[in-house]
């Protein structure tokens, strides 16, 4: 069995959150003492069929315009970050989830981040809203983890509620 933590990441931030959820699982993990591996995966590097050993695949992504990122949102914030990557323009958590091929008994658990005031929207809720709209059954909505602005930084103390929350995810494994 294995864990499989899965981010699209502009800025950085939900690049150091999937980082902290992954050290908070990869800690409970260890302490349960059952040898269970943990892989941490940029969203373009992500297998899209996902092998028949894991059974969490942990699945972040930044909210764009209300949602998951689309190309056009990408071309945007990869100018605000100033740097060009031709993998991070076409592949984000939306192309993945329409691509990927996951175990029967694999549970997905989506988180995002975004900034925190009314009418932000979420990826995580648009992610497991996609993931059930590609048949995939056990699927939760997760975590939204804040940021200061688009760029971010992400506000005080979301890093250790992150590492919390990974560690608390275990009881999936």
């Amino acid at each position: 069995m294995s864990v499989l933590v899965v981010y699209e990441s502009m800025f950085g931030n939900t690049k150091a959150v999937a980082e902290a959820v992954a050290d908070g699982l990869r800690d409970a993990l260890a302490q349960r003492g059952d040898g269970i591996e943990l892989t941490l995966q940029e969203v373009t590097d992500a297998p899209e069929s996902v092998p028949d050993d894991v059974t969490l695949v942990v699945l972040g992504a930044p909210t764009h315009a209300f949602s998951m990122s689309r190309a056009s949102t990408r071309e945007d914030a990869l100018k605000k970050a100033q740097t060009t990557d031709a993998a991070r323009r076409t592949t984000g958590v939306r192309e993945w989830i329409a691509a990927a091929l996951l175990p029967p008994r694999t549970t997905v658990v989506t988180f995002d981040t975004k900034i925190m005031k009314p009418l932000t929207g979420s990826a995580a809720k648009s992610a497991t809203k996609a993931l059930h709209g590609r048949g995939f059954l056990d699927v939760e909505r997760g975590e939204s983890f804040g940021v200061a602005d688009t760029p971010g930084p992400l506000l005080d103390g979301e890093l250790e509620r992150a590492r919390a929350w990974g560690a608390a995810l275990v009881a999936r494994v």
